[in-house]
Order: C-alpha cells, then sequence, then structure tokens
C-alpha cells in the first residue's frame, strides 16, 4: 500500500507532498551533511494540473527549470496551450552534498523579451530516502502572492548514492557545475536567416488588412521583425543570426502577429523549421505554411561552421603561440580582401580579475560572475563565490563581423533563487582598444553614465583587415535579437527633445548668419560674403560639394593634432543622463505600487514613438557632427577617402552618366539578386558613428590612483 509524509516547509515556500512507491531503501535521515560521498539524482517530471493560465485566450505554453546551488541544471521541452501538461521527461543530476534544495521553476513560454513566471517549489533533498523511487508531489507558489493558488508538478525522484571508483568522476564533474552552466553558451555554429515576404496572410482588423511582425525563436535566443502596417502581403527583407548550441541544429519556432495599438496583438499563425534536416553550407529557400491560421512566410536559411569563439585559461593563449599568431595575422592580411567579407578580425579578451566591487549579499560579500558580449556573441566566467577582489584568468575570442562593434563587460552577483543582481559595467569600442595593454577600467552603472564601485582589470588585442572594414561600414548594421524592451522615460522624453532642439538651432542660427549677411549688418563681412557668393556661382561645378567636405574634414584635422580641439564634453547630455538614471530608480522601487503606466497604454505607445522619433532625429544630427569632428578617426579618414573618390568623378564624369549608372542599378538591383536586402550606404556609415550619448556612454573613466595594474590586492576569501 502507498502511504505518504508531509515535509516540512520554509517561509514564503511551497509544500511538498511524497508518495513512497516501494518499502525497500535506506533512510537518508541518518546521512550527516558532511558526507563527501556523490549523489545520482534521477528525476523524471511526470506532468502538471490546474496551471495558472499566463495568456490572453486563457492558457499558458508552460515549461519546467530545476536549479540547483543557483545553477540551470534542466529545462523541460515547452507544451503548447495547455493548463494540464503531460512531461514524461528525465533528467539525471550529480551532486556533491544534500544541503542544497532542488528548486523547480514553471514558466509560460512568450514570444516577448521575458517569458512569465507561473510558480516554484523546492524539493529538500535531506528528507528523500536512499535507492527508493518516490513519487513526489509539489505545490507551486508565488513568493509574492502566497495565496494564489497556482496549480501542482508531479515527479518521480530517486537518490542514489556514487562510491568507489566514480567518486572522483563524479567530484569534478559536480565541484564544476558552473563550467558546464558556462559551457552551455559556446555555439557549434551559426544559422542565417533571411525573413523576405509574407503571402495571403490573415486579415484581423476591420479594415480586412493587417499590420503584421514575426517573431523567431531558437532556445533562448529571440528576433522580432519591424511592423509592415497595413497590408496582407508584406515584404520585410530582413536578415540576421542565431547560433546553435546543439549538434543537430534544434528548431526554430516562428509565430506571426498583428500589430494593434491600446491592447494586445493578435495572434496570425505559427510554423517551425527542423534545423536537423537542412544541409550545411548551402542556403535554402522555404516557404512555410502557417498554421493556426492562413498565410506562408518566405524565408532563406543558411547553416555555417561555428566562428572562432571560445573560453579558456590565460595558459592557452592564442596571440602568446607564435605560430597561432602567425596564422592570424595572415587571415586578416590585406592579401586576403576579398575571403569572406563578413570575417572582418579577431578578438582576444583577457579577463583578469575585478577589485573592490559592491557588497550585494547580506553578509558583506558577493558572488561575482562576468558576462562578455560583442553584439550577440555571449560568453561567461565561473563564478568566485563570497568575494570582492574575484579572480577569473579567462580567455575569451570572438570574431569580428564590424569593427565599429562595442565590447561590454558586465559583472554580476550570483544570486541562488532570483535574477543575479548587477554589479557593473564597461562599454569598449572596439577602435578605442591599444592592443596588450593591461588596463583597469572603472565599472559604470546600467546606463554607463557615472561610476559604480570596483574596477576590472582587462587585457585586450584586436586584429582586424582595414579594407574589410571598410567595405562592411556600408552594409546594414548588425541588430541586437537581445534588447531591452522601450518604455516611457519623463527624462529620457525630455532628453531627446533637448538633443533634437540643439540640432535644429544650429540650423537656425546657420539661416540667421546668412541673413546678417544679407542685412549687411557687418559691411565688411558682407561684403565679403558676397564676392565668395559671385565667385562660386560663377565657377560652380557639382564636385566641388564633396571638396569643401573633404576641406571641413581637413580643417578639423589639423585644428586637433595643432591642440586647439574644439571639442567639448557634453555635460548636459551627461546630467540629464545621470536623471534619467534616478528616474529609473525610482520607477523600479514605485513599479509594484503604481499601475498607472499600464491604463494608459495606448498614450505610453504614441509616446514612446515620439520618444524614439526625437532620439533619431538628434542622432542623425549628431553623428554628422562627430563625423567631421574626427570622434571616430577611423570613420572620418575613410569619409576623407570617400569624398576624394567622389570630387574625382564628379570632375571627370559627366553628371548625366552618373544618374544613368546610378538608375540602371536602382533598376537592375530586384533583377540581378531578387532577395537582397534594402539598403543606404550613406545611412548605414553614419549608424557606426557614435551619437554624443553614446560618446558619453563609452567615455573611459580615470581609475582611482589606488588601483594599479601592478599593485595586486590578496582576495578575500571571506
Amino acid at each position: 500500500m502507498l502511504d505518504s509524509c508531509k515535509l516540512k516547509s520554509a517561509c514564503n515556500l511551497p509544500l511538498i507532498y511524497y508518495k513512497k512507491i516501494n518499502t525497500s531503501g535506506t533512510s537518508n535521515a541518518d546521512v550527516p551533511l558532511a558526507d563527501p560521498g556523490m549523489y545520482q539524482l534521477d528525476i523524471t517530471l511526470r506532468r502538471g494540473q490546474s496551471l495558472a493560465a499566463r495568456d490572453r485566450g486563457g492558457t499558458s505554453d508552460p515549461y519546467v527549470k530545476f536549479k540547483i546551488g543557483g545553477k540551470e541544471v534542466f529545462r523541460s521541452k515547452i507544451i503548447y496551450k495547455n493548463l494540464n501538461p503531460v512531461w514524461e521527461e528525465k533528467a539525471c543530476i550529480l551532486v556533491d552534498h544534500l544541503r542544497e534544495p532542488l528548486y523547480v521553476k514553471v514558466f509560460d513560454y512568450d514570444f516577448g523579451l521575458q517569458d512569465d513566471f507561473m510558480g516554484s517549489a523546492f524539493l529538500d533533498l535531506t528528507q528523500l530516502e536512499l535507492n527508493r523511487p518516490i513519487d513526489v508531489t509539489l505545490t507551486l507558489k508565488d513568493p509574492h502572492y502566497p495565496d494564489h493558488d497556482l496549480g501542482i508538478i508531479l515527479l518521480s525522484v530517486i537518490l542514489t548514492p556514487k562510491e568507489g571508483e566514480h567518486r572522483d568522476v563524479f567530484q569534478t564533474q559536480s565541484l564544476r557545475l558552473s563550467d558546464v552552466h558556462r559551457k552551455s553558451h559556446l555555439w557549434r555554429g551559426i544559422v542565417s536567416i533571411t525573413l523576405i515576404e509574407g503571402r495571403d496572410l490573415k486579415a484581423m482588423d476591420s479594415n480586412g488588412l493587417s499590420d503584421p511582425y514575426v517573431k523567431f525563436r531558437l532556445g533562448h535566443q529571440k528576433y522580432k521583425s519591424k511592423i509592415m502596417p497595413k497590408t496582407l502581403n508584406p515584404q520585410w527583407r530582413e536578415q540576421f543570426d542565431f547560433h546553435l548550441y546543439e549538434e543537430r541544429g534544434g528548431i526554430i519556432d516562428i509565430t506571426a502577429w498583428d500589430k494593434d495599438a491600446g491592447k494586445r496583438d493578435d495572434f496570425i499563425g505559427r510554423c517551425q523549421v527542423d534545423l536537423s534536416g537542412l544541409s550545411r553550407e548551402q542556403t535554402h529557400k522555404l516557404e512555410l505554411q502557417l498554421e493556426e491560421g492562413e498565410g506562408h512566410l518566405v524565408l532563406l536559411v543558411t547553416l555555417t561552421a561555428s566562428a572562432t569563439v571560445s573560453i579558456s585559461d590565460l595558459s592557452v593563449n592564442s596571440l602568446e603561440d607564435q605560430k597561432e599568431r602567425e596564422e592570424i595575422l595572415k587571415r586578416y592580411s590585406p592579401l586576403r580582401i576579398f575571403h569572406n567579407l563578413k570575417d572582418v578580425g579577431f578578438l582576444q579578451v583577457k579577463v583578469i580579475r575585478a577589485e573592490g566591487l559592491m557588497a550585494a549579499d547580506v553578509t558583506g560579500k558577493s558572488d561575482p560572475f562576468c558576462v562578455v558580449e560583442l553584439n550577440n556573441d555571449r560568453l561567461l566566467t565561473h563564478t568566485v563565490y563570497k568575494n570582492l577582489n574575484p579572480e577569473w584568468n579567462k580567455v575569451f575570442t570572438f570574431n569580428i563581423k564590424d569593427i565599429h562593434s562595442v565590447l561590454e563587460v558586465t559583472v554580476y552577483d550570483e544570486d541562488r533563487d532570483r535574477s543575479a543582481d548587477f554589479l557593473g559595467r564597461v562599454a569598449i569600442p572596439l577602435l578605442s582598444i591599444q592592443n596588450g595593454e593591461q588596463k583597469a577600467y572603472v565599472l559604470k552603472n546600467k546606463q554607463l553614465t557615472g561610476p559604480t564601485k570596483g574596477v576590472i582589470y582587462l587585457e585586450i588585442d584586436v586584429i582586424f583587415n582595414a579594407v574589410k572594414a571598410s567595405l562592411r561600414t556600408l552594409i546594414p548594421k548588425e541588430q541586437k535579437y537581445i534588447e531591452e524592451e522601450n518604455r516611457l522615460s519623463k527624462q529620457l522624453l525630455l532628453r531627446n527633445f533637448i538633443r533634437t532642439k540643439r540640432c535644429v538651432m544650429v540650423l537656425i542660427n546657420a539661416a540667421y548668419y546668412v541673413n546678417s549677411c544679407f542685412d549687411w549688418d557687418s559691411p565688411p563681412r558682407s561684403l565679403a560674403a558676397f564676392v565668395l557668393f559671385l565667385f562660386v556661382v560663377w565657377n560652380f561645378e557639382l564636385y566641388m560639394i564633396p571638396l569643401v567636405l573633404l576641406l571641413l574634414l581637413t580643417w578639423n584635422y589639423f585644428l586637433i593634432i595643432s591642440g586647439k580641439d574644439n571639442r567639448q564634453r557634453d555635460t548636459v547630455v551627461e546630467d540629464m543622463l545621470e536623471d534619467e538614471e534616478e528616474e529609473d530608480d525610482r520607477d523600479d522601487k514605485d513599479s509594484e505600487k503604481k499601475g498607472f503606466i499600464n491604463k494608459i497604454y495606448a498614450i505610453q505607445e504614441v509616446c514612446i514613438s515620439v520618444q524614439n522619433i526625437l532620439d533619431e532625429v538628434a542622432s542623425f544630427g549628431e553623428r554628422i557632427k562627430n563625423t567631421f569632428n574626427w570622434t571616430v578617426p577611423f570613420l572620418s579618414w575613410l569619409a576623407i577617402v570617400a569624398f576624394c573618390v567622389f570630387t574625382v568623378i564628379l570632375y571627370f564624369i559627366p553628371l548625366r552618366y552618373i544618374v544613368l549608372v546610378w538608375g540602371i542599378n536602382k533598376f537592375t538591383k530586384k533583377l540581378r539578386c531578387p532577395y537582397a536586402i534594402d539598403n543606404n550606404e550613406l545611412l548605414d556609415f553614419l549608424s557606426r558613428v557614435p551619437s554624443d550619448v553614446q560618446v558619453v556612454q563609452y567615455q573611459e573613466l580615470k581609475p582611482d590612483p589606488s588601483h594599479s595594474p601592478c599593485k595586486r590586492k590578496k582576495n578575500n576569501l571571506g
């Protein structure tokens, strides 16, 4: 007969019930917690019952996570549109002691940037009996709303001790649980996706049309296309990349949605792409029928081998090995300009250590780990527990696809049962890196506007092909598929308005200046302007336009090298960014108390649109200014080369021939390459130039004199 027992529950944690299946076995209650033996925990995730509804249709798309010691050790498959899902999945977990409980969390799979929490529970491993299968019923609870009934999860578990010759092997695996977690971020290949078009999509609006967009998901990676207004046959022409973490490829989930202002978006249909059935190094054109809806999506999918991305210890260093260094230098030599244009360069980042970090735990310590990001490439170090002066001594390598990318290094504090706490961040443009120099970077806040506590020591090397980098500057910039959602901010709206106003005021002041010449407010100046006007109009040729811009760039360059730099720190933008950070902190504290923004969702969406338009207009003007101000010398030199070429072309070639070539190219582009992605080379170039806000964010702070690379403090091991 089956008997049951009820385990103790901690404060605000759900209760757990067991049903013992057999009567044999030894109780683990008498086993001392200090027992150094290894254990194997075999879990069968059976099913869920009466789970919480998180979607608009009164259903959910649930999946389950298992965590031990703050590390995710298992994730189930997703069961769509079901509040009573059946998984029947097995997991084998190795543990080196029984002090850490098994945490079980349930989430609703959402194609947005964050899945919805559906409840959690924990399993006290010390209460399990060895070698005895047990049925477990977990009651899901939300710590913030303990009275809510969120359903139950049914498991079968068996705990088995591992001894003898197995012990050393399992101990090594268990002690490196963080390494297993870290290695899951190393990818085995890249899938390049081009969303071409949709055909005959379902009409979701009253006007018989839709405003469709598409969401893609591969594991944790997500991408959202742009919205195409009022059409059932949208033309997207968007390209993006996902990383392949599994040798067999994986499955891409695709959903189409209709954008609605002021309410939840309408679901148009879904489809999937099984990458295991696609051959590598070949482009596949796919026409996918939308399930649960109408219409087709047309995609181009290409699977390629992995880029050069790795994590290693300091002892394994590519650039210190003379043979490997020569091979890398040869790969990016000027003679290999047209070999794989997407492979622009090689980046090596040594994450050495940090000092004086913020204490995030109640013990006065932190459990810091480091995240290194380059565009959509994201790698992690291991966690150093209970330490404010951690040493990682890890080497990360990346392929560079865009030399104008920004390397972001973020330090977090690991927490057992909630998201990691932010400790600090630095953003380093690749073009500003000095090779082989170990530097102490002052950690900044989330907005990168001011310092926070601590410094991080990095040594970075960049090797790239300048010609490839220049050519890649003229194609669309890679879009990050993991970004924070835009939200309404009074300070951000004000900041963008002021930035736009400053750009417009430059034009207005220029108009006033020209008008003053017409009014002869200053006779000498007006006379000189009149003579210059007659000379220019009489002798004007089209090639003089890029020539004037070329002279302006050259003039500013000589001003800078002569020490007469007229570029000023934008203290206004810095102050406003700090105010915005304070407002964000207040919003975070008040978000649970105030639901006002949710009540005016439609107004918020309009305000966000205005806010973003102001940002784009202001950024456009600032990028033009910063091109001529030599903010990024590489781009300014590239502009000089372009202006020289344009000047020569316009001088020697009649305008009619240039217009003919331009028109023929535009008219035949789609005929020559039907799936070409539309782009504007000038806008692509300007997208690489930082705006004033980005200049402030990328600005390196001066470290405290007490922090010196030669002066190493002992780690506080706690």
